[in-house]
């Protein structure tokens, strides 16, 4: 019998609360010194705010118009009651599909994240490293389109046992008929998640895995760790991205294909975000998603350039990007306004400190998208590559 669908995406994974000092009016030059002990340093007031991408990918679709439910795990305690009062604030049935665990504790989230300086998290996972396969609402799944699951590298099952917990619950949705997506974190490479095999996992889940959008860091960490250490004796912050070319994420994209992946999106902060299709008989198996026209979907490479925007933080911006992606990949819009959206929604995300209160409605982001937004500068000097004037993307026709 075939399943009805009552909402159109599940957004799963790694949730917590978010503290956020406001560090906004304090001289840069303090930042350095923001933990010397003794020293005193007078901030703004304290946010606080759902983080992960259950919240931050799920609110952020929920205010894009998407019909959302979101699937964490939190505890019995008064970070988790911060959390689902949070999150209610919003839809109180955005939480049905939550998990409140009363042996263990809410993770949270302190959050340096000061005007033009890369973000410093200090964190507790809680009750994220508890979430298993049967934390999952497969019932609940089956009458939804998406499936969405967010940062198993600081979730401790999900990448114990070469991912077997991680794969286990991307199978069991995959059998739903579910498009499925998944986004990464960067492991702490001292770590158990850093020095896990992340290539074994990766081939072990994405088999079931629709959609998989990494940040460009942590998928050259997962799958190119020389290139990644290399990068970084020389380089950091924004320098890093920069060595990103087109035949690194060509490559990159090509071998998460290999693995199952059927679109490979690889996020790449203020230089946009790339995307790399399957051929047209794999997407032909998207799952509930699915777009209505997938020959205009096989074989592409896009590569988007970022909005100009004035930056007050980017705490949660890879979430809002894929939010924007998914939204418009649920509203069967074709790939180049996908990636405009995807870029959008990022944009409008670090104009706030927040994961979430830059983020504005379906209607007003293409307003502003239209009125002629303008783009960052992104120039690709590279083989089959070129600029779409109409989309304001670069793309690549070559198979």
């Amino acid at each position: 019998m075939k399943m009805s669908v009552e909402f159109d995406a599940v957004t799963a994974g790694h949730i917590c609360l978010d503290v956020i000092p406001d560090l906004s009016n304090s001289p840069r030059q303090d930042f350095a010194r923001l933990f010397t002990p003794g020293r005193l340093l007078e901030i703004g007031p304290m946010a606080f705010s759902t983080g992960g991408p259950v919240a931050n990918t799920g609110l952020t679709l929920n205010k894009l118009g998407v019909r959302t439910r979101l699937m964490g795990k939190v505890g019995d305690d008064s970070f988790g009651g911060t959390v689902r009062q949070l999150i209610e604030t919003h839809d109180p049935l955005l939480a049905e599909g939550m998990v409140v665990d009363p042996t263990t504790s809410t993770s949270y989230t302190v959050v340096i994240n000061p005007p033009q300086v890369d973000r410093i998290f200090l964190h507790f996972p809680g009750a994220n490293d508890t979430f298993t396969a049967d934390d999952v609402h497969y019932d609940l799944v089956a009458h939804a389109r998406l499936f969405h699951l967010g940062y198993p590298p600081i979730m401790k099952l999900m990448y114990q046992d070469d991912g077997a917990e991680l794969a286990e619950i991307f199978r069991r949705v995959k059998e739903t008929g579910v498009t499925t997506s998944l986004d990464t974190a960067l492991p702490d490479p001292s770590s158990a998640s850093g020095q896990s095999d992340w290539r074994a996992i990766l081939q072990a889940t994405l088999p079931y895995v629709d959609i998989f959008l990494p940040s460009a860091e942590e998928i050259l960490y997962m799958l190119r760790r020389d290139i990644f250490d290399e990068f970084h004796q020389v380089s950091h912050g924004n320098e890093v991205l920069d060595k990103f070319t087109p035949r690194l994420l060509t490559d990159l994209s090509q071998e998460l294909l290999a693995m199952g992946a059927k679109i490979a999106c690889i996020k790449l902060g203020y230089r946009g975000f790339y995307m790399h299709t399957a051929g047209h008989t794999r997407l032909e198996r998207l799952g509930r998603a699915q777009p209505s026209h997938v020959a205009r979907w096989a074989h592409r490479k896009i590569w988007a350039p970022a909005f100009k925007v004035a930056e007050v933080g980017a705490t949660g911006a890879g979430d809002a990007s894929i939010a924007g992606f998914l939204s418009a990949l649920l509203r069967d819009m074709s790939p180049e306004e996908v990636l405009t959206m995807a870029t959008a929604v990022g944009a409008y995300n670090v104009e706030a400190a927040d994961g979430l209160s830059g983020i504005r409605s379906w209607d007003e982001t293409w307003r502003r998208i239209n009125s002629g937004w303008t783009k960052r500068k992104l120039i690709l000097d590279a083989p089959g590559w070129h600029f779409d004037d109409k989309n304001r993307l670069w793309v690549n026709e070559n198979l």
